[in-house]
């Protein structure tokens, strides 16, 4: 089967973690699987296009206040992707609660990393709130 990038992928936490716009075509999933990612989460209110023709990956849809699905995955040492519709706000916000969460690091600095690795992320204030109130109730 075709391998085809999904539109706006990187990894934040290589071989384990990666955020990409929504994916379109089978052969973006088929990406997914070639790069071993076994699960896509999605935070957006309707699944992907195309979702059940690779059945080995394993579609996880979630709130994006149900940040806990994305740590519990990732702790079953299992590559996971993260997805929203076009892979900037809620994606970014998920994926900094994972850096906040995985590194131990503040709430500004895992903002600051995703934006350094996927530009545009995390695009309000709500979404900024929402990374350092998460820092602020996982401290130890």
């Amino acid at each position: 089967m075709a391998s085809a990038q999904p539109p706006n992928f990187s990894w934040v936490d290589p071989g384990k973690v990666a955020g990409l716009a929504m994916p379109r075509m089978t052969a973006h999933y088929q990406y997914l699987l070639n790069n071993g990612i076994k699960h896509l989460v999605t935070l957006s209110e309707r699944k992907p296009p195309y979702h059940d023709t690779c059945p080995d990956l394993t579609l996880h849809a979630c709130s994006s206040d149900n940040k806990c699905t994305i740590l519990i995955i990732v702790c079953l040492q299992q590559a996971v992707a993260v997805h929203c519709l076009h892979g900037f706000g809620r994606t970014g916000t998920m994926l900094a609660c994972y850096l906040v969460k995985s590194r131990k690091i503040t709430g500004i600095d895992a903002i600051n990393e995703i934006r350094s690795i996927r530009r545009g992320s995390i695009e309000t204030r709500e979404q900024e709130q929402m990374v350092v109130q998460f820092y602020q109730q996982n401290k130890v």
